[in-house]
């Protein structure tokens, strides 16, 4: 009777059993896509107003609610400090939205632990919706209705793109959890 080595098995799963996902990666893809994601408004500025929507906050957001426990609830004032320094806003504006934004997130989740799509897509678009409205009052600048008209537009194309962002979201976190290395 001949035997079969079980690592030469070329069967479906063979090559993943025994796997663990990469500790790094587990633990910054999060922060490492929330950081990109603060940067990339960078690159499409107007004189005035940015032309795209805050989808560094879009993916924190995202990132809150598609894993719930994973981001600290501290964890919106360094990534709020890392956006200020791209956005142009005064330094500490998104520290403290961010902040208020997590924490916010934490009474709806410990509120309504039972989430569905449609409640975390109103609840999003109700935070970036006070999250734009705020970024103008707090922008130093004078808040006039022609600033306000401005942003809309902006508001109205993140609370739309907030599915689109969160399907990246879950695709980001398959691809922290992939499974590299072998257990023991």
């Amino acid at each position: 009777m001949e035997r079969i080595n079980p690592q030469s098995r070329s069967d479906r799963y063979g090559r993943r059993i025994n796997r663990a996902p990469s500790a790094w990666r587990a633990r910054s893809v999060p922060y490492l896509s929330i950081m990109l994601a603060s940067f990339f408004p960078v690159l499409l500025i107007a004189d005035l107003m940015p032309l795209v929507p805050p989808i560094g906050f879009m993916m924190l957001l995202s990132w809150r609610m598609v894993r719930p426990g994973l981001l600290p609830i501290w964890a919106g004032a360094p990534l709020g400090a890392f956006d200020d320094l791209f956005s142009g806003q005064p330094f500490g504006c998104a520290v403290l939205l961010w902040s208020l934004a997590m924490i916010a997130m934490e009474l709806v989740e410990s509120r309504f632990p039972w989430r569905g799509f449609w409640q975390d897509w109103i609840v999003a678009a109700l935070a970036l919706m006070i999250y734009g409205f705020a970024c103008v009052a707090l922008s130093g600048g004078e808040v006039t209705a022609e600033m306000v008209l401005v942003a809309l537009p902006q508001i109205a194309a993140a609370m739309l793109f907030y599915p689109f962002v969160s399907r990246i979201i879950a695709g980001l976190d398959h691809f922290r959890l992939l499974r590299t290395r072998k257990i023991g």
